[in-house]
């Protein structure tokens, strides 16, 4: 690798460290919150609340990578937390319920990549088709109400006091960072990530290489369904419901996670790490506007100020490389 490369991929990994430094001691300078902030109490809230977004995050890194994007991630969490809860509540063991909303998840990323490949459609009109199916199955499947179902270990995954104790974090934070750690592998160390990034960087060139980029996309968008299938079962954990109108806006949070933390919106470029970072300054920055007392909306505008931001600096980044 070159000096320029290299002096990029440092760039790519040191600046979303300092992004969620920065965060850290913003919040931590404000006399209001600074005495609770970095408590551990509070850092192990900010974990759990993290999981659902860092699950869908692991999924949308992938998509992002290879150029694509997936619109319908909020839709396809709420309609496996309402199979997972379905399951339940018809008395279907716990186990089969967890395995049925993932694979409802994994079926919708599924058909999001045959509908691309087969098509020949762009990502995002595809994946915001599948918004509306998902979420109107999810709405149909509970009959437009939330679904109740008896209390299992299903939603110990996402409790803030863990049993036993001795996991100090929730099940799910546990399964989240063992999940990444499996990701992160696996793109940086096997075939299967290796071609997601040769078809982001140049798709032409990867079919001229002897890639299957149609399977390879597929298998990607499934890959990524899977997480969100995931997602949706963490979603469930945490309410304890099924509610088909769960996660509105969500899939803006997960992509804008992948794109905080240095995945490029051409394709190409993005790592787990980054990702889990992107993750992590959204966390903490929900969390210190909310102990600050800031209405809702002035979250909503300092994300998108950030999301606006990342494009831009990834823009930048792209002009001077041409």
């Amino acid at each position: 690798m070159n000096s320029p490369n290299k002096l990029k991929s440092a760039i790519n990994l040191v600046a979303p460290f300092l992004g969620l430094i920065l965060v850290l001691a913003l919040f931590s300078a404000m006399p209001d919150v600074s005495s609770r902030f970095l408590r551990l109490a509070n850092l192990k809230a900010v974990a759990t609340q993290s999981v659902i977004v860092a699950m869908g995050a692991l999924g949308m890194t992938l998509v992002i990578i290879t150029g694509g994007i997936d619109l319908s991630a909020a839709s396809n969490i709420a309609l496996s937390g309402v199979i997972t809860a379905y399951a339940i509540n018809r008395g279907l063991p716990p186990l089969l319920a967890v395995l049925l909303g993932i694979l409802t998840g994994t079926l919708v990323g599924f058909l999001n990549g045959l509908l691309i490949t087969r098509l020949r459609l762009v990502p995002f009109i595809v994946t915001m088709g599948m918004m509306g199916i998902a979420r109107g199955m999810a709405k149909w499947i509970a009959r437009n109400q939330k679904i109740d179902a008896p209390l299992t270990w299903v939603n110990e995954l996402m409790s803030k006091s863990p049993r036993p104790s001795w996991l100090l974090l929730a099940p799910g934070v546990w399964l989240m960072i063992v999940l990444a750690v499996v990701m992160a592998v696996v793109l940086r160390r096997t075939v299967f990530g290796r071609h997601a990034f040769a078809i982001g960087s140049n798709e032409s060139a990867a079919r001229l290489c002897g890639i299957r980029v149609d399977g390879a996309k597929v298998a990607i968008y499934a890959v990524c369904g899977l997480f969100l299938g995931l997602s949706g079962v963490m979603e469930f954990s945490r309410l304890t419901v099924g509610d088909p109108t769960v996660a509105v806006g969500l899939e803006l949070d997960i992509i804008a996670a992948v794109v905080i933390g240095g995945g490029s919106l051409n394709g190409g470029e993005g790592s787990i790490l980054g990702s889990m970072i992107g993750v992590f300054i959204m966390s903490f920055l929900r969390n210190g506007c909310t102990m600050m007392g800031w209405p809702n909306y002035i979250q909503e505008i300092i994300i998108g100020i950030i999301i606006i931001a990342a494009v831009s600096l990834d823009r930048v980044r792209h002009r001077s490389a041409a």
